[in-house]
């Protein structure tokens, strides 16, 4: 059983990269706060009881259930389903969303400017391919490689079967090595 201090810890170690996770998805501040905050709730009210290392999959899972309620909301308030890539693009300050990769510029003091900027750019290009991914690939994506879950824990988070999850992942990380690769990115 987790003690409230380690819940209030893993919420906090979470609540940014599930706000841009949110973000991604329904494309609105607004609505992504609403959602994370939400989610947050309902892991505290239903399940702080389970163990800390349950919490990853367990947050995931209500935070994607969560996103897939505020489509269904929208659709229905909009009368007619809307299709994911009719949506307005993010605003300037939403833009990046790897900004939760934190660069410790101490690790490396010999970093210079231009650098720096190949680093921003190739940022902004990563950005831009995994907005361009079909939602299902790109959940996967972020999941597996940006939260760190397993394919057991990305699977129970996505409600798939584990192939599932491997098949998202591998179409995404071939769509966006593609993408940067015409954009002559190489590793």
């Amino acid at each position: 059983m987790a003690s409230r201090i380690e819940l209030s810890d893993f919420l906090a170690s979470v609540e940014r990269r599930a706000f841009k996770q949110a973000v991604f998805a329904v494309r609105d501040e607004e609505t992504a706060l609403d959602i994370v905050q939400d989610s947050m709730m309902r892991l505290a009210e239903k399940y702080s009881d389970r163990p800390a290392e349950e919490f990853p999959p367990l947050f995931q899972r209500i935070l994607q259930n969560a996103i897939r309620d505020s489509y269904r909301r929208s659709r229905t308030r909009a009368g007619h389903v809307v299709q994911l890539s009719s949506f307005e693009p993010l605003d300037d300050e939403l833009a990046d969303p790897l900004e939760t990769l934190e660069i410790d510029e101490e690790l490396n003091p010999f970093a210079t400017p231009h650098a720096a900027l190949l680093q921003a750019e190739t940022l902004n290009l990563i950005e831009t391919a995994l907005q361009n991914l079909p939602p299902r690939q790109r959940e996967a994506f972020l999941l597996r490689y940006w939260e760190g879950l397993d394919i057991a824990e990305t699977a129970l988070a996505m409600g798939c079967t584990e192939g599932s999850v491997k098949t998202h992942c591998s179409r995404a990380t071939n769509a966006l090595a593609s993408a940067l690769k015409a954009k002559d990115v190489r590793p």
